[in-house]
């Protein structure tokens, strides 16, 4: 392990078990509230340090673990060469498929609309007299019931 994640490790270990004892053994709250927050600072201090020595750990971890992508680097995507011509190769047989498709099939032509509109078979609708006096019937039956 480098020496600036071990001094972190180190000093945030300290700082946790001197604020731990502080905290336990000296400055309970009911007795003293200056001990109890000086003690209560220094451990949430070495932790702050205990896991900021950590992460600068594992950002630099390069060992590879199998089966697990985040603690190896990123390789990327590598073909051998006979891949890389196979997968070229059938790329530009698809890209000619699709222009050969594109310039021989014309698209098909949308139907022509008719000249003069269907028949009218539905019955014309309602006059606003006749809805209104229905609603009006109808609002008198169910204040009736």
């Amino acid at each position: 392990m480098p020496l600036p994640q071990g001094m972190l490790f180190c000093l945030g270990m300290l700082l946790m078990t001197g604020g731990g004892v502080i905290v336990l053994c000296l400055g309970l709250p009911q007795q003293s509230a200056p001990l109890f927050g000086v003690g209560l600072f220094l451990g949430l201090g070495g932790l702050a340090l205990l896991v900021s020595g950590l992460c600068m750990a594992m950002k630099n971890l390069q060992v590879a673990v199998p089966g697990h992508f985040l603690l190896h680097p990123r390789t990327g995507t590598r073909f051998s060469p006979q891949q890389a011509l196979a997968i070229q190769r059938r790329l530009d047989r698809i890209r000619r498929e699709m222009s050969e498709d594109s310039v021989s099939r014309a698209p098909d032509p949308e139907p022509s609309l008719p000249s003069t509109p269907p028949p009218w078979t539905m019955e014309p609708p309602p006059s606003y007299d006749t809805v209104m006096k229905s609603q009006e019937n109808s609002e008198q039956l169910n204040l009736a019931l």
